[in-house]
């Protein structure tokens, strides 16, 4: 009875629960693997106008195209992130702006761009909206064929997995390829431009390099997690590593950690939580992945051991 009971729970967890937290955590750690880089070079905000502007470059796709496939988001999103990009020095060079102020005037105006097309445009037969838009449809990413955990190894069931999860893998693998090829080179221009420089290392490439692995990640985890999520894992588990560690390769490891934990507890809490406190319902997966990742960079601003340190060298 009780072994019944177990297989019983166990396939249910295959087929509801498992995939979207897996892909949870490669959304997660796939936006936390760049957001490292554009923190420690004062360019976290790059991050969230690229999350922003993927929503715009989305719509002009489905608008060209008719239909939501990864190809044309893709290359809507990398669109629109090379022309956030242009329009932030554009904005920074003529109207001698601080960076913060230009990234701040030029994501705002393209994501309201993007709210305002989807509200004009008619996208009933496509599964994509505002409410899309911000939160995602994690919980609705369900692997219907699994009949438990045996499904792992079938061929046949594997194939039917939702297709977020393949394409998020590859993403991450790619992204951390990217990381681990270019590691060095990556390392020395984020703490000193100017020597990397002087020894050859072409620093506005490899920083467009890094802003179009930036782009890649917030569409590829666009669709499955929505932008809550793709803004808080490029700044709060880099953030919060940053606070645990002085070292780069340590504090990369940290911001991975710390993504997968937000992406778990945070799926488990949205699922579960509510019940615990007896409501009936469930809230957002992303809102609180987001939540969790907040929470986690509070504790590090509280008790991480480079706090002290990290707020004497700011002061600096």
């Amino acid at each position: 009875m009780i072994d019944d009971l177990i297989t019983a729970l166990g396939a249910e967890f295959v087929q509801l629960s498992l995939t979207p937290i897996v892909i949870g955590i490669l959304a997660a750690v796939a936006c936390a693997l760049p957001g490292n880089f554009l923190l420690l070079r004062r360019q976290a905000l790059i991050g969230d106008a690229i999350s922003h502007v993927v929503l715009p470059g989305i719509v002009g796709a489905f608008l060209i195209t008719g239909t939501i496939t990864a190809v044309p988001m893709m290359l809507g999103a990398g669109v629109a992130a090379i022309v956030a990009v242009v329009m932030i020095e554009i904005v920074k060079r003529l109207g001698r702006v601080e960076p913060g102020a230009a990234m701040g005037l030029v994501f705002t105006t393209l994501f309201a761009a993007g709210v305002l097309f989807l509200e004009i445009t008619d996208t009933s037969s496509v599964h994509i909206d505002v409410q899309h838009a911000l939160l995602g449809n994690l919980e609705s990413l369900i692997w219907f064929d699994a009949e438990g955990w045996g499904s792992l190894l079938d061929p046949v069931a594997l194939s039917t997995l939702p297709p977020q999860l393949p394409r998020l893998a590859i993403v991450l693998v790619g992204i951390g390829l990217f990381i681990l090829l270019f590691w060095k080179e990556l390392k020395i221009s984020t703490f000193d431009a100017a020597f990397a420089e002087a020894i050859g290392i072409r620093t506005r490439l490899l920083s467009f390099a890094l802003v179009v692995a930036t782009a890649i990640a917030a569409v590829a985890a666009f669709d499955a997690v929505g932008s809550i999520i793709v803004i808080a894992m490029f700044v709060c588990p880099p953030a919060s590593a940053r606070l645990m560690t002085n070292q780069l390769g340590r504090q990369v490891g940290w911001s991975v950690i710390f993504a997968t934990i937000s992406a778990i507890l945070g799926y488990v809490f949205a699922g579960y939580g509510p019940g615990w406190f007896g409501s009936p319902f469930a809230v957002s997966a992303a809102g609180m992945i987001a939540t969790i990742s907040g929470i986690i960079l509070i504790l590090t601003c509280l008790f991480g051991p480079e706090r002290k340190r990290t707020g004497q060298r700011a002061e600096a």
